[in-house]
């Protein structure tokens, strides 16, 4: 049967500011003095748009930012100025994660990912509070407090996961009160946030907290994926996304616009799931659940930042499988999977979106409007062991001139999906600079003449969506 869709490129539109482009995540802050890391990332900003970028451990002692030698404690603050030094040269800025904790500041000793990063409290706050004043006032004397003042100050990571934090909640809204007064006594149009807490939590508390205490909070920030408190425990990822709510995540930022009320919000961590090893991070499931998880989140969010842009990801360990399952956009080579092709597209949108009419179990449809063309964005899309087929989708848009053609480029299981020519070659562990390229050359995007007709002042269309599918049909307007 085939699936019908119709769209007004006279209708009534809204706004659709790009909040997905506003930040992206990366690991580990020392990552970001590789040469290959710096180039993926010329590649998110170049390809997808991407503004800022987010990583743990600008604080970690392999940072150097904090450590004590002979009962002295010695600051060097180079590391951390050589990647944001980076970030300018390219048209990018700091997301500041402030984290993890020296451990001579630390209350305890443990600790979380393969950097041997400290998770627990400050035994001194007064202490913790001077160390984030040097470092902001260093970077505001280093890089002027017009600059400084685009950043964002955002104070911990996950602190409600004992992997993340040791201390309570009470402890963690000392640790905010500590840090926002530090960063403000440097200047007060400085912008400083949290809770940036896992699943959506802790955020009504956490502002209860501040207004109840008078202390500033700038933005709200938290983070949420869609294995989150789903299933049962011991379940695999797959089980997990089986058994998530089509759009939770959608319902999810919903109702945390509701408790942030007029303050911003930035989610600060977001994927497919949250394993780091899962294998659908590298097909063409990945992509269908970014355009359509993202075009949900419209008119919610101000930044809705993708874990991560890249796999040189080192939390487990450092891999050499070229596509192993890993958070990243681009894999380890830099070849793009099709995630990643997901946010070119959406980068390549207008900013206005057209009403569409007609709905489907796993097919959606979009229509944005740009200055030169139309697009229509269509998905099919399941979870794991829910039904999916091929689907025929038929648009029939008005207002389209009568000259006016059509051309597709698609994301699917043969379309810009590099895993699948990988598979092919017999998934070599390590490749050949041959290799690389011919990789390169199965991840990129294809434009293809979709045949339109006319019939009554309307253009009709006819696609066939395979599933865990996408695609982007460029229109004139």
């Amino acid at each position: 049967m085939t699936v019908l869709f119709s769209g007004d490129l006279r209708g009534p539109s809204e706004p659709l500011p790009h909040f997905w482009e506003h930040t992206v995540g990366s690991g580990h802050a020392t990552l970001a003095l590789r040469a290959d890391w710096q180039s993926q990332l010329k590649t998110a900003h170049r390809e997808l748009g991407m503004k800022y970028v987010r990583f743990h451990g600008i604080l970690c002692d392999d940072m150097g930012t904090l450590i004590c030698q002979s009962d002295e404690l010695i600051y060097s603050f180079f590391n951390a100025d050589q990647i944001f030094d980076f970030l300018l040269s390219i048209g990018m800025k700091p997301f500041v994660e402030l984290s993890f904790m020296p451990t001579t500041l630390s209350s305890g000793d443990q600790i979380v990912f393969h950097y041997r990063a400290n998770v627990t409290p400050p035994r001194d706050l007064a202490q913790w509070a001077v160390l984030i004043r040097k470092l902001v006032v260093h970077w505001v004397e280093r890089y002027g407090i017009e600059e400084v003042r685009q950043w964002f100050f955002e104070v911990w990571n996950e602190p409600n996961l004992t992997a993340f934090g040791t201390g309570s909640q009470a402890d963690y809204f000392e640790l905010y009160r500590y840090t926002v007064e530090a960063v403000k006594n440097v200047d007060k149009l400085l912008k400083v946030g949290g809770p940036a807490t896992a699943a959506n939590a802790w955020v009504e508390d956490f502002l209860a907290f501040c207004k109840a205490s008078d202390i500033p909070v700038d933005f709200v920030s938290t983070h949420h994926y869609p294995t989150d408190a789903f299933g049962k425990p011991g379940d695999d990822t797959e089980a997990q996304l089986a058994a998530s709510p089509r759009s939770i995540l959608r319902e999810q930022v919903r109702e945390v616009r509701r408790q942030a009320g007029d303050l911003p919000v930035y989610y600060t961590e977001w994927c497919t799931s949250s394993n780091p090893r899962d294998a659908m991070h590298d097909d063409p499931f990945a992509a269908a659940f970014i355009v359509k998880t993202v075009l949900e989140a419209r008119g919610l969010v101000q930044g809705y930042s993708y874990w991560t842009f890249s796999d040189i990801f080192e939390e487990n360990y450092f891999p050499s499988v070229p596509f192993h399952g890993g958070f990243g956009l681009q894999n380890i080579h830099g070849i793009a999977k099709p995630a990643h092709r997901a946010f070119q597209l959406l980068h390549e949108l207008g900013h206005e979106t057209l009403p569409v009419e007609g709905t489907h179990d796993t097919v959606d449809a979009w229509l944005v409007r740009g200055e030169r063309k139309a697009t229509l964005m269509l998905t099919n899309f399941a979870l794991p062991r829910h039904a999916i087929s091929t689907e025929l989708v038929s648009f029939a848009l008005n207002g389209a001139s009568a000259g006016c053609k059509a051309n597709v480029c698609r994301i699917d299981l043969n379309h810009a999906n590099a895993k699948r020519r990988w598979e092919q070659m017999g998934k070599p562990e390590y490749l050949s600079s041959a290799m690389v390229e011919e990789l390169r050359e199965a991840s990129m995007l294809r434009k293809e003449p979709v045949p339109v007709s006319f019939a009554s002042g309307m253009l009709n269309l006819e696609v066939s969506m395979p599933p865990q599918s996408v695609a982007a049909i460029e229109l004139c307007t």
